[in-house]
């Protein structure tokens, strides 16, 4: 039998319950779910590259078919590497479906033999981003709906030094 193998790519700084969300439910979808954190020299992180992998890790340990891995370059060159055949891309709104259907025709003209599959998340996380977890945790508030429980003390003293 062949293993289905999906790369959820982002980020994820930091990871939040909406991400956990999508990679619980590709979980269910995929043999194998690589969850895929993208180092993105356009973008100032609030966290490392190490803490980012380090957080998932912690978030997904619960998850026995997720991996996580980091990567830089393409996408669908990280896709071909993994031997994945599926790129999974959360959407929470409108605004998110642009830009990942662009994303999506233009890796699907590089590789035409990698399908893009959107999940749209739960409604519940429908407004949760990384950029409203920072800028919740730079104010003090409480985190506790939007981050994994184990990460919100971390997340809240990183953040609030800065």
């Amino acid at each position: 039998m062949v293993k289905k193998t999906a790369i959820y790519p982002g980020s994820f700084d930091p990871v939040t319950k909406g991400h956990l969300d999508i990679i619980e439910r590709s979980a269910r979808i995929f043999d194998r779910v690589v969850v895929a954190v993208l180092e993105n020299g356009a973008k100032i992180p609030s966290f490392t590259f190490g803490e980012r992998v380090e957080m998932l890790k912690t978030a997904a340990r619960g998850f026995p078919n997720v991996e996580v891995k980091s990567f830089d370059g393409l996408l669908v060159d990280f896709v071909r590497r993994e031997n994945a055949s599926v790129i999974v891309k959360g959407l929470r709104a409108v605004s998110d479906f642009e830009y990942e259907f662009q994303m999506a025709l233009l890796n699907r003209k590089i590789a035409p033999e990698i399908e893009t599959m959107f999940l749209t998340t739960s409604d519940k996380y429908c407004f949760l981003s990384s950029s409203i977890v920072r800028d919740i945790a730079r104010h003090g508030g409480n985190l506790d709906e939007f981050v994994p429980a184990e990460l919100v003390d971390y997340i809240r003293e990183k953040l609030s030094k800065s």
